[in-house]
């Protein structure tokens, strides 16, 4: 199957030490060789970064990592190990979408069965992966809930995880999802984050031979949350909970004790 990453931070941060032992897993270390790809936000603007290439052989995730470390306080990245639809850069996560105002990101590692599930009615797939089909599934449950009405966060939620235990209901459905203020993750099988925030420790990659220290990169009041299929450092990484979609908000896991009031930023 394919592996996940994904951030959330409370101030714009760079992803380039978690993206350098990950982007090995894509045929280096692991054998994810079926494309890459890379979501970032510049304010709320996503840009995308997609290659049907294997990831650790990629001359685009070299630029990446080398010429573009990109500072954002939401990332979403994926490397691919094809199920279904054929290698090509329509099949390669993150998907990204227009919706609410806002363009949405999307990334899944599992298999679900799309002959059971239903066809959307306002996104249409471009490529042939249900990965790509139970995103537009989302969406459109999103659409037909609440319509042009963008809704509390606590709200969100609440249908973000009866949406999903309905396709997760068809396979492995891990996933993260952003709009560019907060993150969304989802467990079926394998999913786990880590908390980086002060006092800072220092850390090494498990793919690597590199290790950093974070309190000489980051300033007291930095906060942020990685989000993995498999640990890639040997700091404490937590398993999500199983089938409960967790929303990481500014850095840290939201609860719901920030207040239902609580809405996206636009």
């Amino acid at each position: 199957m394919c592996q996940l990453l994904g951030m959330n931070s409370l101030k714009p941060a760079n992803l380039s030490f978690s993206l350098e032992g990950f982007l090995r897993r894509g045929g280096e270390t692991d054998e994810h060789i079926d494309g890459w790809g890379l979501a970032y936000y510049e304010d709320c603007r996503c840009q995308l970064l997609i290659d049907e290439a294997a990831a650790a052989r990629s001359a685009m995730a070299r630029w990446v990592q080398q010429q573009h470390p990109e500072r954002s306080r939401n990332i979403i990245a994926h490397i691919r190990k094809a199920t279904r639809g054929a290698v090509r850069a329509s099949n390669c996560h993150p998907f990204v979408r227009h919706f609410w105002g806002k363009e949405w990101a999307f990334a899944h590692n599992g298999t679900v069965a799309q002959d059971k599930l239903p066809r959307p009615q306002h996104f249409e797939p471009v490529g042939e992966t249900d990965s790509e089909l139970a995103f537009c599934l989302i969406l459109d449950a999103l659409q037909a809930r609440f319509g042009d009405t963008q809704p509390a966060l606590a709200d969100l939620w609440v249908c973000l995880q009866s949406i999903t235990a309905e396709i997760a209901a068809q396979g492995v459905f891990n996933f993260v999802l952003s709009d560019g203020e907060v993150l969304f993750a989802h467990r079926s099988t394998f999913l786990h984050y880590v908390e980086r925030a002060y006092p800072f420790g220092s850390a090494h990659l498990l793919d690597c031979p590199i290790g950093i220290d974070f309190a000489q990169h980051n300033h007291l009041d930095d906060r942020m949350v990685i989000i993995a299929t498999q640990p890639l450092t040997d700091e404490v990484w937590y398993p999500l909970p199983v089938g409960e979609v967790v929303v990481f908000s500014g850095g840290r896991r939201y609860d719901g004790s920030q207040g239902a009031d609580l809405r996206l930023a636009i």
